[in-house]
């Protein structure tokens, strides 16, 4: 080494990262980035991260390439593991900015865009985007309504304290950020971005919320049933217990809120059996009180029920 530094780049990188498994809805994905505006003095890269046994979505990225107006990094990381697929999307950014969006998602042009203008305007670490649900046919009337499907952060004390990775961008070298991992022993089950993101609020992270940031994701048939949703709510209560559990200051505070969360999946119940007659609210408030048994169950010490690379979660 001769001591002297690398020139800065005259741009800002920003890599659009993409977990796939076994996804052909990915070719969606891609081409709908092949449309996106760029922010001014920003470049884009996309990573592709494969977490299949088998290399099998590479030839789908190769015939894509000539395609997409920005250079893709493949990245095959086995298997069935979605931490790992997601820690090596980290693992494999260059830029300062990293975006998280789904395989079966596609993004809108001002996307990117607009999650870059928040993010230089409230100065935050982690903005979030909405995800909004296109439901198909068939599907039930009361779950349209209830747009259960659709992704929006949770403001708790007039503050987003956790997040998720099917529509963020972070900013990679806040201190917060850099060097944090998903949970390997989470990547089954799902809840690593939950966590992933409690932890980094807990480092002094701040999470910022773009409205405007729109990706769709299309409802396929085995996920517009009553008991996907249900699966989905109880492993995200048992997340949030577990993590309330871990930060609990001794057994009495973990005695309280246990109490507090019977106390509202009981709530929860008895509100939807008084709203029988309105199915998305009997639904809605029946679904809220499966999500607090699981914070039951997480404070229990019940372990997350496994999800990915299960076949109900994958698209036929």
């Amino acid at each position: 080494m001769n001591g002297t530094s690398l020139a800065p780049l005259p741009f800002r990188l920003v890599d659009i990262a993409i977990c796939t498994y076994r996804r052909p809805e990915l070719e969606r994905t891609l081409r709908s980035l092949a449309s996106l505006s760029v922010p001014d003095g920003h470049a884009v890269r996309i990573i592709v991260a494969d977490n299949d046994a088998i290399p099998s979505a590479a030839g789908l990225v190769d015939g894509l390439r000539s395609q997409i107006p920005f250079p893709i990094e493949y990245v095959h990381c086995p298997a069935a593991n979605i931490s790992i697929a997601r820690n090596a999307c980290l693992e494999h950014s260059r830029g300062e900015l990293l975006v998280f969006i789904d395989d079966d998602e596609t993004a809108t042009p001002q996307w990117l865009a607009s999650l870059v203008a928040k993010m230089d305007e409230s100065g935050a670490d982690v903005v979030l985007g909405p995800v909004k649900a296109i439901y198909g046919t068939p599907t039930p009337k009361w779950m349209r309504r209830a747009d259960l499907h659709s992704t929006r952060p949770v403001w708790v004390g007039g503050k987003i304290r956790t997040g998720y990775t099917c529509n963020v961008l972070m900013r990679l070298t806040s201190p917060a950020l850099s060097g944090r991992r998903f949970s390997l022993a989470l990547g089954k089950t799902g809840g690593e971005d939950t966590e992933f993101f409690t932890l980094a609020t807990a480092a002094g992270a701040r999470i910022d919320f773009a409205p405007e940031a729109w990706v769709h994701e299309p409802v396929t048939q085995n996920r517009a049933t009553l008991g996907w949703l249900a699966r989905r709510r109880y492993r995200m209560g048992q997340t949030h217990g577990r993590l309330l559990a871990e930060r609990a200051d001794g057994p009495a505070r973990r005695l309280s809120q246990l109490g507090l969360a019977g106390a509202k999946m009981l709530f929860c119940a008895a509100a939807s059996v008084a709203t029988a007659f309105s199915p998305a609210r009997r639904y809605a408030y029946g679904l809220r009180a499966v999500l607090h048994a699981g914070v039951v169950s997480g404070l229990s010490g019940v372990r997350e029920i496994q999800q990915y690379g299960m076949p109900e979660t994958r698209t036929p």
